[in-house]
């Protein structure tokens, strides 16, 4: 960070979401950290303002992304309800993105907080990978613990058909339970 001049707050933020809209892959905030020549830290509070300020930026395992109304028009979602092992959660994550489908988050009723949904954002085995390389870290501990195994999925698709096949494997497999509204 020595050398260059630190960007303004607002340089930042304008450098967040310029860079998110039009990148197809989740920016980390360690690469817009170097570019604006501020800490990763910095970053993470710029993307907490931009939130507050409505701005669709989500925060993956694989970095930041915009959230655009156009591109998701088209897909088919789907919330299902799950209850397995953390020893299951590759395999279940798996079937879901070998089959076209893209887990959109995790969520856990939980008996004081009630609704906890954390974003995943996961459609293929590369980025599966990732997530749950991200898990296996010391001290990092399943939503689903939270609940026993129990928790839902926003599934999300170019088609109802990929959604439904996902729910009969995932349900050969033992671990669907139902889909939420039923």
């Amino acid at each position: 960070m020595q050398g260059k001049e630190k960007m303004s707050s607002s340089e930042r933020q304008k450098l967040i979401i310029r860079e998110l809209k039009k990148s197809k892959e989740p920016i980390t905030a360690s690469v817009f950290a170097e570019k604006s020549n501020v800490s990763r830290q910095v970053i993470v509070q710029d993307v907490s303002i931009l939130k507050a300020k409505n701005e669709p930026v989500v925060a993956t395992s694989q970095g930041y992304i915009y959230i655009s109304d156009q591109a998701e028009d088209n897909m088919v979602r789907k919330t299902i309800v799950v209850n397995h092992t953390p020893e299951q959660t590759l395999a279940e994550l798996y079937i879901m993105v070998d089959h076209g489908v893209t887990v959109r988050d995790v969520s856990v009723d939980h008996p004081v907080y009630g609704d906890i949904t954390a974003s995943i954002r996961v459609s293929n085995r590369k980025e599966v990978d990732l997530f749950y390389q991200n898990l296996r870290v010391p001290n990092v501990a399943h939503l689903s613990s939270l609940t026993n195994g129990l928790h839902l999925h926003t599934l999300e698709a170019d088609s109802l058909e990929k959604i439904e096949e996902v729910c009969r494997e995932l349900e050969r497999a033992g671990i669907l339970i139902g889909e939420a509204g039923e």
